[in-house]
Formats: C-alpha cells, sequence, structure tokens
C-alpha cells in the first residue's frame, strides 16, 4: 500500500499523546472517588462498576481517528488489469544442445509445454507469435489473437542445427513486433519471450541487438533452461559420444537486462511452466494505482457511529 498524500500520516503520532491523555483521566477519575468518597461506602455509592465497557467506546474512537487519518493520507494499492492489447512474441532455441534430457522430456519438449502454458494464460486479445533459432531465426507465425495457429507453430519445434544466433533471433522479432498496426495511433505494448541454453556464437551481438529492442520500447524476458549436467550424443569416429551442453545463463541476464526486461532460470520443466505462468499474467496487464480513501474514511465514520452508540447506551453519554 501507497500514499498520495503520506505527510498526513505524521497525526498518528497525536494517538499516543490521545493515549496517555485518556490513561491519566481515568486515573484522576479513581483518586477522586477515593478522596471523596470513604472506602466503606464505595460499594454503596458505585455499586456497579462498568469494568471493560468503560474502554470500549474509547477503543472505538481511537480506531476511528486512525483509519481516518489514513483515509487523509489517499492510500492506494496496486492493482493489475487486463491491457486491451498486446503482442508477444516468443523466440525458441531449437539448436542440437535443447536435445539434451537434462531437462525432461528434453529442453525443447519442456519449452514447447511451458509455451502452450503461456498460450492457456493470456487473455485472447493479446497477440502472440512464434519463431525459432538455432544458426538464422525463423517466423514460424506472426503475432495474431488466434492462439490456436501459435500452437500449432509450436508443436512444429524441433531441434537441429549448429549455432546459436540470439541477436538475429532478437532484431527479427522486434522487427515483426514493429510491424504490427498501429491501433488508436499507437502500438501495441509489445515484448519477447526469449528461452535458450547458452549464449549467442554467431551473428548479430546479442546484447547490442536488446539495447535496439530497449530503444523501441519492447523487452525482452529470458529463460536459461538446462542444468550443468545436460550432455547430448554427437557421432565420432563411428560412434556416438556423450558431449556436454551445460547451460549458460550469464548472456541471457545481460540481455534482459539491456533491454529493461527480466532473466529466468530453469532446472526443470515444473519451474519452466511456473515462470511461463507468471509471465503470461505479467505480460498480459498493466499495474495501476488504485485509490481506496472512501474504505478508510467509511471504515472510520462506522467505528465512530459505533463508540457513540455504545458510549449512549451504556453510559447516557458520547464519551
Amino acid at each position: 500500500m501507497s500514499f498520495s498524500a503520506p505527510l498526513a500520516l505524521l497525526a498518528l503520532i497525536a494517538l499516543p499523546l490521545l493515549i496517555r491523555w485518556y490513561v491519566g483521566q481515568q486515573r484522576r477519575r479513581a483518586r477522586a472517588t477515593q478522596a471523596f468518597v470513604a472506602p466503606a461506602l464505595i460499594a454503596s455509592v458505585a455499586p456497579r462498576r462498568p469494568g471493560w465497557r468503560r474502554h470500549a467506546p474509547m477503543l472505538a474512537f481511537l480506531l476511528a481517528i486512525t483509519a481516518l487519518i489514513i483515509a487523509a493520507a489517499r492510500p492506494q494499492r496496486t492493482v493489475a488489469v487486463p491491457l486491451g492489447s498486446a503482442a508477444v512474441m516468443l523466440a525458441n532455441d531449437i539448436s542440437d544442445s535443447m536435445k539434451a534430457t537434462d531437462v525432461r522430456p528434453t529442453r525443447l519438449g519442456a519449452a514447447q509445454q511451458a509455451a502452450r502454458r503461456f498460450l492457456a494464460g493470456v487473455p485472447d486479445s493479446v497477440a502472440v507469435g512464434s519463431l525459432e533459432f538455432a544458426r538464422h531465426p525463423t517466423v514460424l507465425q506472426s503475432p495474431t489473437t488466434d492462439h490456436g495457429l501459435v500452437r500449432s507453430a509450436i508443436d512444429q519445434l524441433h531441434p537441429g542445427g549448429g549455432g546459436t544466433a540470439i541477436g538475429d533471433a532478437i532484431t527479427t522479432a522486434v522487427r515483426v513486433l514493429r510491424a504490427l498496426p498501429a491501433q488508436g495511433g499507437k502500438r501495441p505494448p509489445s515484448a519477447i519471450l526469449l528461452l535458450s541454453d547458452g549464449a549467442s556464437n554467431v551473428g548479430e551481438n546479442a546484447v547490442e541487438a536488446a539495447r535496439a529492442a530497449a530503444a523501441q520500447h519492447i523487452p525482452v524476458y529470458t529463460v536459461a533452461l538446462g542444468t550443468a549436467h545436460g550432455t547430448i550424443p554427437i557421432p565420432q569416429g563411428g560412434h556416438l559420444v556423450s558431449t556436454p551442453v551445460p547451460v549458460s545463463p550469464q548472456q541471457l541476464g545481460e540481455i534482459a537486462s539491456a533491454s529493461g526486461g527480466r532473466a529466468y532460470t530453469a532446472a526443470d520443466n515444473v519451474q519452466l511452466r511456473a515462470i511461463y505462468a507468471h509471465l503470461a499474467t505479467q505480460l498480459s496487464h498493466k499495474h495501476i494505482k488504485q485509490e481506496i480513501t472512501a474504505s478508510f474514511a467509511g471504515g472510520g465514520l462506522v467505528l465512530l457511529l459505533f463508540g457513540g452508540v455504545l458510549s449512549l447506551a451504556w453510559f447516557g453519554r458520547l464519551a
């Protein structure tokens, strides 16, 4: 919770002083009773003691004052509201290392499952596209609100090909997103969700491509998928040799930072699906501040009324 007028909260400093005054009043009342009434006559003069009821109205008043001071500070809460339109490009690494089985069923298979989870989580109004990349990027589906077409494109992903051209993939995704028709004179908010298991080793410099994406207000959210123990079989000398393909998240983190996005890492398909489900919400919603002053003000007034009713009912006075 945040406040539009936080200086009003300084009034809360007065609450301890009010409590101290009230406690002092109660002590003075008790001393006055003892001073003017003989101890043997107290039971007959004041046979019924209100006990906790004496303080209940004051507690209600104190809570009411607190709520009204908070209301004066104009409290706000942050809420997520769906975007009227948005576009997301899914960029998936399909290089040979994505055949590694350290993430079940394979790295690419887990990426496909997570992408389907992403599609299930975004509103129908969000346009989603898909591209694959190894040595070169290929657009499989331009951004569309027909998520069935995107799902079919994701099903077509197959590993194969040497090289990892992350920079070229980012540049291609930016070009596709910038070509989308404007709505109301403005291009829809756009983002790239890029999944890979390693660093770019061919094509355009990936971090420079990320900076160019940032200049177009298109953040790149990266997901590094895999573990340090991944291997793939590579033919050598007539037989297959198990070759290490450890995940390399460092450059993906630099890409996300340079573009204004965020970097994630996933070592298994459970983590990956959770990341994609989170991003489905984040990339299709915007966060706005919603004022909740009326709730506090209304609560304060109800407490004031409640305290007054208690005081009148029990003691025949308002305080």
